[in-house]
């Protein structure tokens, strides 16, 4: 990918192309066991890393069949604690690419982060997700899209090394192809999400109007703090079950604005003065 074609990308700030590798799928129980990322700087320089990870347990079968990623591999790789204050320093003030780095990626990073004890907070960054591009625009896999855009096999698959460099190159190739698609990290951010999340998994959307409403279940369309005032017990339940951490965080912040909407109309309500009647329920008992 030439300097020039790179350019094309109008960045602001850094941008943070990155795959990882994992044990599986499920974002909440499941670790990385590789992550890479390419950090791209608005000067055109390029700083890249890959690290493998040790899980701190066993990677299964079916997923080393995928990446090629043993326990052997990882045995004596850092856990992620021991990196978490890097890749967050990597990370912090910067936008964020990938290839379904918006479904999977990003939270499992997220969990990850959490973890370790680092609250990252993902509302400062836009995120660029090539794959939702790409199947917006022809519907297909990143190998599929290695080949249609950059014209030429991908090598290497499930390398998260060679997955992060091809999503680089090939959001590059679709810069050149779709003029529509804008130059810069803030359209494509707008291009790369299906709604507005409010989480990181699309649990909670936000409304026109800039409120959380609920996306999965019996309350889905609802505005989530109408459901957290209507039913007491469902943040309770949300926070005991396996939703990610972003959701839990969301639901914590809305049911802290209910809390203190609560309190605020209680105190107005004892602020206010006193009525005629409340006025002779005192006399007569005082008197």
């Amino acid at each position: 990918m030439s300097h020039a074609m790179i350019m094309k990308l109008k960045l602001e700030r850094p941008i943070v192309f990155f795959d990882i590798e994992t044990t599986g799928l499920n974002v909440t129980q499941d670790r990385i066991i590789e992550i890479s990322y390419i950090k791209v700087f608005p000067d055109g320089n390029e700083q890249k890393l890959c690290q493998r990870i040790n899980p701190g347990m066993p990677i299964p079968k079916e997923s080393t069949k995928i990446h090629h990623i043993t326990d052997d591999d990882v045995s004596g790789c850092p856990p992620f604690e021991q990196v978490a204050k890097q890749l967050f320093d990597v990370f912090d003030g910067c936008d964020i690419a990938g290839f379904n780095s918006n479904m999977f990626d990003i939270p499992v990073l997220d969990e990850e982060f959490n973890r370790a004890g680092i609250a990252f907070d993902w509302s400062k960054c836009r995120f660029v997700d090539a794959q939702t591009i790409f199947h917006k625009k022809e519907k297909r896999d990143l190998a599929a899209a290695c080949l249609f855009y950059c014209g030429h096999e991908m090598e290497n698959h499930h390398s998260s090394m060679a997955d992060t460099q091809t999503t680089y190159d090939v959001l590059c190739a679709q810069l050149e192809r779709y003029d529509d698609l804008g130059d810069d990290v803030e359209a494509l951010s707008k291009f790369s999400s299906h709604s507005r999340f409010a989480d990181l998994k699309g649990y909670v959307i936000y409304n026109d109007k800039g409120q959380e409403v609920v996306n999965f279940g019996k309350h889905k369309g609802k505005v989530l703090e109408d459901v957290l005032q209507q039913d007491h017990g469902y943040a309770d339940w949300v926070r005991r079950s396996e939703f990610p951490s972003s959701t839990k965080r969301v639901f914590e912040r809305v049911q802290q604005r209910v809390r203190e909407r609560e309190l605020e109309a209680k105190r107005r309500l004892a602020q206010q003065p006193p009525t005629a009647e409340q006025l002779e329920q005192l006399r007569i008992k005082f008197n």
